[in-house]
């Protein structure tokens, strides 16, 4: 999907530059360095300069609008904004992006559509977040992409991809059949492709509804909180993800640990009284993904300065956990994190074994490290 809406955007690009006269040889497209590998695989298939914009703790390692904004020139054929970055699970600022480039466009001129990277958010900010602009609501969002084997909750090998209205899909990107019985459209990169993808996904819409996928979603962002809470609880480890924290304050302190536990044992108890259908219980929370980013605190790491986060991530698999640690995008890379994805199997029996199990892997890598 994400490839299918930058070859859309590169398409319109072009057309607009060969009608004006003007020269269409040297495409680029805009997004941050936070970026999953399909949107670097789409800039570089299709010939299109990646202008990578840095991340910083400042911008919640994702899309700094601005330094955004400062790439962006007459050849920039649109932009990809993620609606939940891989690396933290934080949602970049569609709504605010699009006004940037709204000024952007009467200051220079420059015309930037943005295609939505909602890859996992799109299947979750609807459903938990609905107050959130991220969508066609947002005037220069011309198409969205999203996965079904993420969040859509079914098998891998399924994704969507819309558009705006028809104009923001080029006739010239898609074929018309008749052999297969009255005539259809196609605007693909594969070829013959299983139905069984898309049974399985018509199936789930047909079971869970609207209201199924709001109770899931709704659980999903309980228990990713119940487990950033516990997590920070140790002292051990802070989270570089913010969804447990009250709405606007953004990154670890002491404060922001006890404000996010407050928060949470009011929120559960609120929750407690509704269908577990409601978004409202979400409202006082940071948006974002139902994933936990974490790393060691500062005070861990000067206590224990051989600490490795590593060697915890190799000891949860002998638990039956996998939990990758990464380091973050180029620019924050001396950061490393290690991350869970919620999702719809979890409960909180499950967050209590995580938590017990990452304790048990933190402490046998410290006996290990004394008897070295």
């Amino acid at each position: 999907g994400i490839m299918l809406g930058g070859l859309a955007m590169k398409w319109r690009w072009r057309a607009r530059r060969q009608a004006a006269g003007k020269d269409a040889s040297r495409p680029n497209i805009v997004f941050a360095a936070n970026a999953q590998v399909a949107l670097e695989k789409t800039a570089r298939y299709f010939d299109m300069e990646a202008r990578l914009v840095p991340v910083s703790a400042e911008s919640r390692f994702c899309l700094d609008v601005e330094r955004a904004a400062a790439m962006i020139d007459e050849n920039t054929v649109g932009m990809f904004v993620i609606l939940g970055s891989t690396y933290t699970g934080h949602y970049e600022n569609v709504a605010e992006m699009s006004r940037r480039l709204d000024r952007l466009y009467a200051d220079a001129g420059h015309d930037v559509p943005i295609h939505v990277d909602g890859a996992s958010g799109a299947f979750v900010a609807p459903f938990a977040q609905p107050q959130l602009e991220w969508d066609f609501r947002v005037p220069r969002v011309a198409s969205i992409s999203t996965s079904g084997h993420k969040f859509g909750l079914t098998y891998p090998g399924i994704g969507w991809v819309l558009w705006r209205a028809p104009e923001y899909l080029p006739d010239g990107l898609t074929f018309e059949l008749s052999y297969l019985g009255g005539v259809e459209k196609t605007f693909t990169l594969n070829f013959s492709h299983p139905s069984c993808f898309l049974l399985a996904q018509y199936y789930q819409f047909l079971r869970y509804g609207r209201t199924g996928y709001a109770r899931i979603m709704n659980a999903c962002m309980y228990h990713a909180r119940l487990l950033s809470v516990a997590i920070e609880a140790t002292g051990i480890y802070a989270c570089v993800s913010d969804i447990h924290r009250p709405r606007g304050c953004l990154g670890y302190s002491e404060e922001s640990r006890l404000a996010a536990s407050r928060m949470f044992a009011d929120a559960a108890q609120a929750a407690e009284r509704t269908s577990g259908t409601d978004p409202s219980v979400n409202e006082p929370f940071n948006d974002g993904l139902p994933e936990v980013a974490f790393c060691f605190t500062d005070w861990f790491r000067h206590k224990h300065p051989t600490a490795s986060q590593d060697v915890v991530s190799t000891l949860l698999r002998v638990r039956g956990w996998i939990v990758p640690n990464y380091p973050l995008p180029p620019d924050a890379a001396d950061i490393h994190v290690m991350r869970v994805v919620i999702k719809e199997a979890s409960s909180e029996d499950y967050v209590n074994r995580l938590v017990r199990d990452l304790l048990w892997a933190t402490q046998t890598m410290l006996d290990m490290h004394r008897q070295d």
